[in-house]
């Protein structure tokens, strides 16, 4: 060591002593800092595991009768009341933080069991009469029972060497407040004739109608209500921001700055602040919006007017190796591109739980890709009978895999279809129409 050097290194040799003795007497006290955040998760994830799992879930089946009439916007009504049956007014500290209370969600399902095609509600058992009484005060003739679970009488290890699946989940490319089509675009109620109301389900019912035995293909809908305490305001924020950007309206300026500071930037720069004038524009800006523009302000709007749920949105395609023909899978994508807005929104597959994995330049990762493939194929599945999010555990009501769906979007996507708009032949239906005794009958 050069003798120069020699002083200093005798200075710092015992500093360097008295740190290491401190990290290697006191490291520990470093831990909750570190740790916190895993730990916060852990708690919170098994709270909440043992609420959900003390819940009783059932699956309602409603079927409709043959001749059944009633518009879409009928379903609009009852998702509005199912969105209020859902809604659970947030706990206590206590509820929250030890019992894991959160808001529950509902699941809206539509399984086609080898061309035979069924409707569901997932709820809690004691919700059951306030469901049905919704359903009923816009359905009076529709047949509402408790179903079997139609998830378990499928294998618990799909996929394997006799059964093979395909899916994905859906998310949105562009902002919550941004609407999907609706049936509202679809509508033409106004014309006397039945036949010329147009149902944007059917192309949905008829490529369930066509799986062939063997085969089943299963939407599901996992519709959490949404209010102020869980998202409402940052959305009705963030809607606002739209609108008005898409307005051309003028930002709020930002208030002046104090008198003192602008002295001081005259006695440091020299420059002297001066007044931005603003250009009077003649004509508003309102005036000067497109029709397409105007007609995406007036959906923006519509649907930050109405109730909403945050909502996950997936599909699942199985069958028996010896008849599953992946191509079927393609007889749904017409009903989601059915739905899409170009000047707004739309429903794509989410790439990070799609069934698919694109080749990478880094030529040995591609040797992976069937186990990667299998992987996220035994997650969706669990996913789906578990009525999980996308992204579960780590999936918060925020991140991606959920967006806001309002009632009339969720009428578009889950209804019961009639006989005119949307004939499919395997529609489960109720048989006979139910009705009052005769008045004239004795009685004893």
């Amino acid at each position: 060591m050069p003798p120069e050097i020699l002083p200093i290194a005798n200075f710092l040799a015992p500093i360097f002593s008295i740190i290491w003795q401190i990290v290697k007497n006191w490291w520990w006290l470093l831990l909750p800092f570190i740790l916190w955040r895993p730990f916060y998760f852990l708690l919170k994830w098994w709270r909440i595991d043992r609420f959900l799992n003390k819940q009783k879930m059932i699956l309602l089946e409603i079927k409709m009768p043959k001749d059944m009439l009633k518009p879409i916007r009928a379903m609009e009504v009852v998702m509005a009341g199912l969105r209020q049956a859902f809604y659970d007014t947030p706990g206590s500290w206590w509820e929250r933080w030890v019992e894991g209370k959160v808001q529950l969600s509902g699941c809206f399902e539509i399984a086609s069991i080898g061309g035979d095609i069924h409707f569901y509600i997932r709820t809690l058992d004691s919700s059951r009469d306030t469901i049905e009484s919704i359903i009923y005060s816009q359905y009076p003739e529709a047949e509402i029972s408790v179903a079997e679970d139609y998830t378990k009488k499928v294998p618990k290890d799909i996929p394997n060497k006799d059964w093979d699946l395909w899916g994905a989940d859906y998310m949105f490319p562009k902002e919550d407040p941004y609407p999907i089509k609706t049936y509202i675009d679809f509508e033409t109620e106004h014309e006397a004739k039945e036949e010329k109301r147009i149902d944007p389900i059917a192309s949905m019912l008829e490529a369930m109608a066509k799986i062939k035995p063997g085969e089943q293909l299963w939407v599901q809908i996992i519709a959490e209500p949404v209010g102020k305490d869980n998202g409402l305001k940052e959305y009705q924020k963030q809607g606002a921001k739209i609108r008005d950007k898409l307005a051309r309206r003028e930002e709020k300026e930002s208030p002046k700055r104090p008198i003192i500071i602008d002295a001081i930037d005259v006695l440091l720069t020299g420059n002297v602040p001066a007044e931005k004038e603003k250009e009077k524009e003649i004509m508003p800006p309102e005036m000067k919006l497109t029709p397409g523009e105007r007609e995406v302000i007036i959906g923006v709007e519509r649907k930050l007017s109405k109730p909403c749920f945050r909502t996950s949105i997936r599909f699942i395609f199985l069958g028996e190796r010896e008849v599953f023909f992946k191509a079927n899978l393609r007889l749904l994508w017409g009903f989601w591109g059915a739905l899409v807005r170009e000047d707004a929104n739309a429903l794509y597959p989410y790439g990070k739980t799609i069934t698919k994995i694109h080749g990478s330049w880094f030529l040995p990762i591609n040797s992976l890709r069937e186990r990667r493939v299998y992987i996220r194929k035994r997650k969706l599945f669990k996913n789906y009978i578990r009525r999980n999010r996308p992204l579960f555990p780590f999936a918060g009501k925020y991140n991606s895999g959920t967006f806001m769906l309002s009632v009339e979007e969720m009428a578009t996507i889950f209804h019961f279809p009639n006989k005119i708009s949307s004939p499919a032949p395997l529609v489960s239906r109720v048989e006979a129409k139910k009705g009052e005794a005769p008045s004239g009958l004795p009685v004893e």
